[in-house]
């Protein structure tokens, strides 16, 4: 009668998935160029007005991405007052691109990790999935598990590829 061992399971390899790092809310995009006076230009006056007047508990929590998309003279001190606005009532907020904003996020839920409990650790980051794991999260986790753990590799447990393995030195 012939044995079957799971090698992946007695391995000590231990899969990293990103995926349980994605911040689930909702992504929206503040777009200021709806505030620009004939497209080209930030009024003071109407801009205040408008930033009174705007319903903001549309944006209660989830993850906004604050930009101008149109080419136009925008003050500084009119995105401090949208995230005025947005503080307290938005889960997160930043300024630049939903690309950035995703990075952002995985920014903040990687920092939150103890790179030691992965200590001389064999790990394998997971690579395929069912959310938008942008590249940023894959090069910050090497970034923080590189110095502490024994190997790094990429994809699953059955089929990986290395990534990286420290040098033993005597």
């Amino acid at each position: 009668m012939e044995t079957f061992v799971n090698k992946v399971a007695n391995s000590g390899i231990l899969t990293f998935n990103l995926e349980d790092y994605y911040d689930k809310g909702e992504r929206v995009v503040f777009d200021i160029k709806e505030c620009l006076f004939m497209g080209l230009m930030l009024r003071e006056k109407d801009f205040r007005e408008f930033i009174k007047t705007h319903d903001w508990e549309q944006y209660r929590g989830k993850n906004v991405a604050i930009i101008c998309s149109a080419d136009a003279i925008v003050p500084t001190w009119a995105y401090m007052l949208i995230a005025s606005k947005l503080n307290g009532i938005s889960n997160h907020y930043i300024f630049g691109t939903t690309e950035m904003l995703e990075n952002h996020l995985f920014q903040e839920a990687l920092d939150k990790i103890n790179p030691e409990v992965y200590r001389d650790k064999k790990i394998v980051i997971k690579g395929c999935g069912n959310l938008p794991v942008p590249v940023f999260a894959y090069v910050e986790i090497s970034r923080k598990l590189l110095p502490v753990c024994s190997s790094i590799m990429y994809g699953e447990p059955c089929s990986t590829v290395p990534v990286y393995k420290k040098k033993v030195t005597n």
